[in-house]
C-alpha cells in the first residue's frame, strides 16, 4: 500500500468558527479542512461515539476500499449509519439490522468499516446527527502534506485553544488473513466453518461468500439477498417460517448453516454467517456447475421456477451493474 499523507482529527470544547477553520487552512503543510458534528449517544444499552459528516466531504477521509464503495455512501446519504468495524464486533451489532441511537427513531447499520478514527464508534449523515442532539462543527479534521504529523497539531492546537484533543490518523493497514478463498474449507454437507470475515458492505460480503462456492457467480447470491430480505431490511421471520436475511428454514440451517466471520458460532441471524452459508448451501446441490444446475439449486432453496427466474433476473441484473 502506498503510504498516505498524514491526517489529524481534533476534538474542540466548543463550535468552531469559520474563522478559525479560516486559519487553520492557512497553516503550513495543511492541505485541506472539514468539520464534522460530535457526540455520544446509546445503542443496545451502551453509550457510542458519533461523528456526523457531509457524505461527499468526507468520502476523502476514508481508506480507498470505503470510499470506492458506493453503496456505503448511498446508505449514509439515505439516513442510514456506518459503525467503526471494532465496535460493530463488540456491541454485538448485525450488519442490515436497525438499532435506536439515542432517542432518535430506529437506524439501520448499513456497513461496518475500518475507518481509523480512535474514539469513533460510528458515522453518520449531519441530518441524522442534528435530530439525535450531537455538537455542532466541535471536529476538525486536517489533512496534511506528507510531513511530521505534530507539527501541524501545535499549530492546530494553538487556534482550538486549551482543551482540544488532537490525534495523527492514517489508513491502518487491516491485520493479515488469509484470503477468503484460501480461508474457506471445502463446500460440503453439514460444513460448520468458512471465514469470510466481516466485510464492509453487503456487496462485498457477497462477492467474498462466493469463494466458498468456486465456480459460482456471486451475483446470484447478491440476487438471493436482494429477493429475499432486500439485503436485511426485512429478516423475518416469513409466513413459512424462514429466518434471518438469507432466509433460512431452521431445518436447513441446522445442516448448512456455517460461522463465517470467526466468532465460533452460526448465526442465522448474522450476515457475515448467513451469505456463506447460502454459498454452502447452494454448492452442495451443485450450483457451481451452472447451467441447469444452478437453476436446479436455486430451485432447491425456493421450491419454485417463478423464483428461480426472478433469481436469474436480478444476477443478470448485478452483471451489467457492476
Amino acid at each position: 500500500m502506498t503510504p498516505t499523507p498524514p491526517k489529524l482529527l481534533a476534538i474542540a470544547k466548543s463550535a468552531v468558527s469559520r474563522e478559525t477553520v479560516n486559519r487553520i487552512s492557512r497553516l503550513k503543510h495543511v492541505q485541506k479542512v472539514t468539520l464534522a458534528d460530535a457526540g455520544a449517544v446509546r445503542v443496545s444499552g451502551q453509550g457510542i461515539s458519533l461523528l456526523a459528516v457531509d457524505p461527499v466531504e468526507f468520502r476523502s477521509w476514508t481508506p480507498k476500499a470505503i470510499a470506492d464503495e458506493p453503496a456505503v455512501w448511498s446508505a449514509l446519504a439515505g439516513g442510514e449509519f456506518i459503525a467503526e468495524m471494532a465496535a460493530a464486533k463488540r456491541l454485538g451489532l448485525r450488519l442490515g439490522a436497525r438499532y435506536q441511537l439515542g432517542t432518535g427513531p430506529s437506524t439501520r447499520l448499513a456497513a461496518s468499516a475500518t475507518f481509523g478514527l480512535p474514539g469513533v464508534d460510528g458515522i453518520v449523515s449531519l441530518d441524522v446527527g442534528r435530530r439525535l442532539g450531537l455538537f455542532p462543527e466541535v471536529a476538525v479534521l486536517v489533512h496534511t502534506a506528507d510531513t511530521p504529523p505534530a507539527t501541524v497539531g501545535r499549530g492546530v492546537g494553538r487556534l482550538l485553544g486549551k482543551g482540544a484533543q488532537i490525534v495523527t490518523l492514517g489508513e491502518r493497514r487491516a491485520p493479515t488473513s488469509k484470503s477468503p478463498a484460501a480461508a474457506a474449507a471445502a463446500p460440503a454437507r453439514g460444513a460448520q466453518k468458512v471465514i469470510v470475515g466481516r466485510p464492509a458492505s453487503y456487496l462485498d460480503l457477497y462477492r467474498a461468500s462466493a469463494a466458498v462456492c468456486p465456480g459460482m457467480s456471486w451475483t446470484v447470491l447478491a440476487a438471493i439477498g436482494q429477493v429475499e430480505s432486500s439485503h436485511g431490511r426485512n429478516n423475518g421471520p416469513s409466513s413459512a417460517g424462514a429466518l434471518g436475511p438469507m432466509q433460512f428454514m431452521p431445518a436447513t440451517w441446522k445442516a448448512y448453516g456455517v460461522d463465517g466471520d470467526g466468532d465460533g458460532k452460526a448465526d442465522i441471524w448474522s450476515p457475515y454467517d448467513a451469505v456463506p452459508s447460502a454459498a454452502n448451501y447452494l454448492c452442495a446441490n451443485g450450483a457451481n456447475q451452472g447451467a441447469q444446475k444452478l437453476r436446479k439449486a436455486l430451485w432447491f432453496y425456493n421450491h419454485s421456477w417463478a423464483y428461480v427466474d426472478k433469481v436469474l433476473g436480478v444476477a443478470r441484473g448485478y452483471e451489467a451493474a457492476y
